[in-house]
């Protein structure tokens, strides 16, 4: 598992060069590393997971006005009863930039939710523009390739829960899968991850470093890349020791937003292989497959011979 210190994207041009190099390396060969010296504060962090427990510790009647079947809602909680991935967690997923527009919207139990989830919201998304960056000058592209649409592009923060791992349950937290945006930023409380590894094709542990984030490719980066970088299948199991609390940042553009294959990506020799969609293609995709568990965005983006 990689680790990237990415304070030294900040320093002279040549120790910048050299860690855009190790974040694209990345990226291409495995489509996961952890991250540190990315200047969120501890307190910050901590803030988010105690906000998180606090909020999965009310009662149910107060989580259950937040549930819904409308994928559009800007605020929804769910359980594993409902949604066909998760086999066993509670979570509550929210849009998160920009926060004056969304944060209303937002759970206002605990009192401490808004403004300590708020905080880690916007620090995780400055982090994940200044990995953005670095990834597209690895792909050549330049660190200001569509500036603008990563800029007002959308958040979304999917803050779950998961138990603590019991006799005769299943050890599956939430089933394999890969998220559909550019970069998934994930900070958790201990370990639970896993990821497949392209060598062996079998599951990897993450290893959660102190003070550390997991950083994983979504669908859309695969897509903007024309296929040289690969979006990242990933579950999450349940501890035998704690229950688990993660919080996980997905990156894309804006909601109607397309993406495509970067034109400077695409040639003879590498022809373009996805069709362009949007994060609202994709909730019209999970609704339209809601009873097909083996559904997979990213396949149905793929053009027909790529």
């Amino acid at each position: 598992m990689p680790v990237i210190n990415v304070g030294h994207l900040n320093l002279d041009p040549a120790t910048r060069a050299r860690v855009v190099e190790d974040i694209t390396k990345a990226c291409r060969d495995l489509g996961y590393f952890q991250i540190i010296n990315h200047g969120i504060s501890q307190s910050v962090m901590d803030g988010a997971v105690e906000a998180a427990s606090d909020f999965f510790k009310l009662p149910s009647e107060t989580k259950e006005e937040f549930a819904s079947d409308d994928l559009r809602r800007p605020v929804r909680y769910d359980t594993s009863s409902r949604d066909g991935i998760s086999m066993s967690r509670a979570y509550l997923k929210h849009y998160a930039h920009p926060l004056s527009e969304w944060m209303q919207y937002w759970p206002e139990n605990p009192p401490i939710y808004r403004e300590y989830m708020g905080n880690f919201a916007t620090e995780v998304r400055r982090v994940a523009l200044q990995l953005m960056e670095a990834i597209l000058e690895g792909l050549g592209l330049g660190k200001g390739y569509q500036h603008e649409k990563f800029e007002q592009g959308l958040q979304l923060m999917s803050v779950n829960c998961y138990p603590k791992e019991s006799e005769g349950d299943t050890a599956i937290g939430l089933a394999p899968h890969s998220d559909y945006g550019f970069l998934t930023i994930l900070f958790t409380s201990c370990r639970g991850l896993e990821v497949v590894d392209r060598n062996s094709n079998s599951w990897k542990v993450v290893q959660p470093l102190p003070h550390a984030l997991h950083v994983h490719v979504g669908d859309h980066m695969e897509v903007l890349s024309n296929g040289k970088i690969k979006t990242v299948v990933h579950r999450a199991v349940l501890n035998p020791e704690e229950a688990r609390i993660s919080m996980a940042s997905i990156n894309g553009f804006a909601m109607h937003e397309k993406v495509s294959s970067a034109r400077e990506l695409v040639n003879e020799q590498n022809p373009e292989k996805y069709n362009a969609s949007s994060f609202n293609d994709f909730l019209d995709y999970l609704t339209s497959n809601l009873d097909n568990k083996h559904r997979n965005f990213l396949e149905s983006l793929r053009m027909q011979g790529a």
